[in-house]
């Protein structure tokens, strides 16, 4: 079975998993309005990263002289705490790097500084400068695949460990905001002047923010795993091809990826759905008429992007990290934002913390392009 070891998350709510989960338990975040930003006309809400505070906190814990970039440091500084508390030799060609990125250093686009080379825009080039930092000599593997990046690297994690090519998949997710990315999304006429609503009826909008997660996966034998331990059970992607941008009307592809992820378990386990839930008006009405159509509307929802913005290549890992915390400390976090439902399902949702002894969950992302997955966690004393 596909276990997780270590987790470490980086973003403007803390610099660690425990810090982002305490201040989700309290309802903080760090989304707010930016004028003028990046010479950008049209205000925006997002949450990003202080530059000087994040210089700070990874200049006090890196060892390096290397020139880098504000992506390529964000993931170096949410991997190194998680090969730290996993306790493995990160250089070992048993270990391979997955990269999970929509964007990678596109803000590079906008800098006149000539040190850093154009290559550097290239998610590859990024990534081998991340695994070469920790003496890993394996060609890193970039996975960039829209919205559901962060848990298409996952479940990528999940089939190569079972291959025996590796003994342990290092998963990083990262994205940092620039001009490119919200003048993009402004252009869809996608973003919010308002915090985010997920699933609400007044919603009108996604927001943007920053962060990197990192899981550290290994495969264990069946008699070695306890209680505690999460396991990575199950996946499944689906592309509906529906529209470059728009999500398919009748959640074609999440239906199918949930329909797939669920049939071999017993679905009365299941503690809650972590959607994606970016608070825009298709979005939103398609994840609820996929959890229809799959026979989950008996299982609690939650979203996260309250808290948070879109964090794009890190949502799917960041989101999945605070769920298992969540579960962890038999909650199920609160969707913040959220007060009155405005889909045409009647989805179990709420604006208040939910208790639950259940100790599986499905983490649940849809994207650009079609693009679908669904992942089913299951903790050690579940799995039969």
């Amino acid at each position: 079975m596909i276990v997780k070891l270590s987790d470490n998350i980086v973003s403007p709510l803390g610099y660690n998993s425990i810090d982002n989960y305490n201040n989700l338990c309290t309802g903080n975040s760090k989304l707010k309005l930016y004028e003028g930003l990046w010479d950008i006309p049209e205000p925006f809400i997002a949450s990003l990263f202080i530059n000087e505070e994040l210089d700070y906190v990874f200049n006090k814990h890196i060892p390096t002289n290397k020139l880098l970039t504000k992506f390529e440091k964000i993931v170096i500084l949410s991997a190194y705490q998680a090969i730290k508390e996993a306790d493995i030799d990160a250089s070992s060609d048993r270990v391979i790097f997955i990269i999970s990125s929509t964007k990678g250093n596109i803000e590079l686009l906008n800098t006149s500084d000539n040190r850093i080379g154009n290559n550097r825009l290239l998610l590859g080039t990024s990534a081998k400068i991340v695994s070469e930092f920790f003496g890993n000599k394996n060609n890193p593997i970039v996975v960039s695949n829209a919205c559901i990046s962060g848990a298409c690297a996952q479940l990528l994690a999940l089939r190569l460990l079972k291959t025996d090519l590796y003994d342990y998949a290092i998963v990083i997710g990262a994205d940092v905001q620039s001009k490119f990315i919200v003048s993009g999304f402004q252009s869809f006429k996608a973003l919010s002047m308002n915090c985010c609503k997920p699933f609400d009826k007044d919603r009108d909008g996604l927001n943007v923010g920053e962060g990197a997660g990192t899981i550290i996966f290994k495969k264990e034998k069946d008699n070695n795993i306890s209680n505690k331990d999460w396991i990575l059970d199950n996946g499944a992607i689906n592309n509906d091809a529906n529209h470059i941008s728009g999500p398919s009307r009748t959640g074609e592809g999440s239906y199918r990826a949930l329909t797939k992820v669920i049939a071999d378990t017993d679905i009365d386990k299941i503690a809650m759905i972590n959607v994606h839930g970016t608070a825009t008006l298709y979005n939103d009405e398609m994840e609820s008429i996929a959890i229809s159509r799959a026979g989950l509307l008996n299982i609690p929802i939650n979203g996260l992007k309250g808290y948070y913005g879109h964090t794009m290549g890190a949502a799917g890992i960041i989101e999945t990290i605070l769920s298992q915390y969540s579960l962890n400390n038999n909650i199920i976090l609160p969707t913040r934002g959220y007060s009155e439902l405005g889909v045409s399902n009647k989805l179990i949702i709420s604006n208040k913390t939910i208790e639950t002894k259940k100790r599986e969950f499905i983490k649940l992302l849809s994207g650009f392009g079609g693009c679908n997955i669904a992942l089913l966690y299951k903790q050690g004393g579940t799995i039969c």
